[in-house]
């Protein structure tokens, strides 16, 4: 794997652009503290996600490719303009195997980001991309590394179309968070909700009122989730919280053993060491009509989770801000 030789510490976050896997090129933000976040220009792919004592907070297979036209397997692929098999499309469209550029002129954002490391993406059609999805637009992508070291990512997608006509999409952040060990994980915030079971043919069910854990193949998801979601990892006493917004739903997936030894770029004992929430708009698609934008955001943070009688504190972390 491709490294990238650390900068001295500065008074601020910095942003470098490098060469990384097969040459590959990518952006490493660092933050003051030592977090640090790598993206690739490669499918606008989120890769890396280090916490101040530069743990490893994503997972990504030593298997995957890192060769276009491959997606890369882990991290942060984005899905669009379509989730899954939900549509026409290759599965989960096509945004995350096509060469991103660097936005040097982004629109402003509403928040101030003097004090994070950030950098903004553009994707926009190719004309082989216009005839598999007819559709002029704008996809802007905002990565950005807090102080204390959370990982924010905006997403913002305009018709640009001048031909008076909407297209619909669907879409998730397909984020592979590395854990422990998968039989030491539970999922705190999808409780009762109802779900689509993708191994039974999408059928429509009510979760259960205990916390997500996993024994066997899951891939689900859930509908009308929360704002907040948390990863519970016993054994690393680490929490995920997700926070997200316009993103109405959540995938939770992992392959276990028989779905990981089928995957080309995926190790055979892997799927014990990640697990996939995705914050997604998936049941009810997006409809832009020309001019119009969509933005949808996600926040990860990880925390240290709290022991409470042998079990975790799921109330401390649900609420915590």
């Amino acid at each position: 794997m491709a490294s990238v030789e650390k900068v001295p510490s500065s008074p601020g976050p910095s942003v470098e652009v490098c060469k990384g896997i097969n040459g590959l090129e990518k952006i490493v933000l660092r933050e003051t503290r030592g977090s640090s976040v790598e993206v690739y220009l490669y499918g606008g792919h989120v890769t890396s996600w280090k916490n101040d004592h530069g743990e490893e907070l994503l997972f990504v297979s030593s298997k995957s490719i890192f060769k276009p036209p491959k997606p890369i397997r882990g991290g942060i692929p984005l899905c669009f303009p379509q989730f899954g098999n939900l549509g026409p499309l290759e599965q989960h469209g096509f945004a995350r195997n096509r060469l991103w550029s660097i936005d040097n002129d982004p629109p402003p954002f509403p928040t101030g980001t003097s004090s994070k490391a950030f950098i903004d993406l553009i994707l926009k059609p190719s004309e082989d991309d216009l005839k598999i999805f007819s559709h002029s637009y704008e996809f802007r992508l905002r990565v950005a590394l807090g102080p204390g070291g959370d990982l924010m990512l905006t997403s913002r997608i305009r018709n640009t179309g001048a031909d008076g006509k909407p297209f619909s999409f669907t879409f998730a952040y397909h984020t592979y968070f590395s854990v422990s060990d998968i039989s030491e994980v539970r999922v705190e915030g999808l409780e009762t909700l109802d779900y689509l079971d993708n191994l039974q043919n999408k059928e429509r069910f009510t979760e259960q009122g205990d916390a997500i854990t996993f024994e066997s193949e899951v891939d689900k998801i859930y509908l009308g989730a929360p704002t907040k979601i948390a990863i519970l990892d016993h054994e690393k006493k680490r929490t995920f919280v997700l926070r997200k917004d316009g993103l109405p739903d959540a995938v939770v997936w992992n392959p276990c053993d028989k779905k990981a030894k089928a995957m080309a770029d995926f190790g055979d004992e892997e799927y014990k060491y990640m697990l996939c929430v995705e914050a997604a708009v998936v049941e009810k698609a997006i409809t832009l009509k020309p001019g119009e934008e969509w933005k949808g955001r996600l926040e990860l943070s990880a925390v240290p989770s709290s022991y409470c009688s042998g079990q975790l504190d799921p109330h401390r972390v649900i609420h915590f801000s």
